[in-house]
């Protein structure tokens, strides 16, 4: 297992990224970022070759200090997320706070200290971004306002790190714990007939990172059939 590819998933405890983990996992080793603790070592258990790297992504020293011995890295998936939803009146500036920090900010920051691990390996980095990052709908502000910093983050990323590929992946809703949350904070019943998996999510993930060495997926947009 040592000679495989080594990746970094954060959000691995649960959605989206808990489905790119175990995808990855039979070709990669992983490291399953997030906050539970006790998530990440049931998961790892799961997955041979994968470990727990539980972290707060908003906490800079404890960034600092998880990426310390991380000297190569092949593929960084960007999961990790939260919305906090509400039309512009009703907005608090802590809401709008809690998105930039961990949709945009962590972002910036952990790729940032693993620019000369992803640079050794000529990696990649994924950013699961939202369809919110492409369309600002009514109610979707504060949320989609991070998404769209993220987009941009990422677009110049790719520019200034020619060596690295960058993709940005765009799903649709996809029947996650975040979207039942969004969708009580709408007031409305729990339906999961037009939401994507978190499967089909991470295949879009995992097909841009094994594609060939010559091509470069910038962008995969995703929407429920």
């Amino acid at each position: 297992m040592t000679d495989l590819p080594l990746a970094l998933v954060t959000g691995a405890s649960r959605g989206i990224g808990k489905a790119v983990a175990h995808q990855l996992a039979p070709t990669h080793r992983v490291l399953l970022g997030g906050r539970d603790a006790a998530a990440l070592e049931a998961l790892a258990k799961e997955l041979p070759g994968a470990k727990p790297w539980p972290v707060e992504l908003t906490n800079a020293d404890s960034l600092a200090s998880a990426v310390a011995d991380i000297a190569s890295l092949d593929v960084l998936v960007h999961s990790a997320g939260v919305a906090r939803i509400g039309r512009i009146e009703e907005a608090s500036a802590q809401a709008w706070r809690d998105n930039f920090e961990v949709n945009t900010l962590a972002v910036v920051e952990l790729t940032r200290l693993l620019l000369p691990a992803l640079r050794a390996a000529r990696g990649h980095v994924v950013v699961v971004n939202s369809g919110a990052g492409r369309n600002a709908r009514p109610g979707w502000s504060p949320y989609a306002a991070s998404k769209f910093a993220v987009r941009a983050f990422a677009d110049a990323l790719r520019e200034e790190e020619p060596e690295i590929r960058v993709t940005s992946v765009y799903p649709g809703r996809t029947d996650t714990e975040m979207q039942q949350e969004i969708f009580k904070g709408e007031g409305r019943d729990y339906d999961t007939s037009h939401l994507l998996k978190a499967d089909s999510v991470a295949t879009a993930v995992v097909t841009a990172v094994s594609a060939t060495p010559d091509a470069h997926q910038t962008e995969v947009i995703l929407r429920p059939r």
